[in-house]
């Protein structure tokens, strides 16, 4: 077994209940993606756990994740870098 598993259930450590419904942290709504005039976004320079080396965030899409990745690639195209898509983060 890998040492890098981990807990897929949120909010809870044990229950003794049997009858307890688990939920799982992977599950979640998608949103409908609101206009682009109404997003949200913040963008922010950060350096926390990644040796000093500067990172660019870009959080708060409200949306679809279909919608969140085809925004992701025009940024790279436009900026002209790589980089990586996490969920709820560009």
């Amino acid at each position: 077994m890998s040492k890098n598993k981990k807990q897929s259930y949120e909010g809870v450590v044990y229950s003794t209940d049997d009858s307890y419904n688990y939920q799982l942290a992977d599950s979640f709504q998608e949103l409908e993606t609101l206009p682009v005039n109404q997003q949200n976004l913040k963008v922010q320079l950060d350096r926390k756990m990644r040796k000093g080396k500067v990172v660019t965030l870009i959080t708060g899409f409200v949306g679809q994740i279909e919608d969140l990745e085809a925004l992701g690639k025009l940024l790279k195209q436009k900026c002209g870098v790589g980089g990586q898509l996490k969920m709820g983060r560009l």
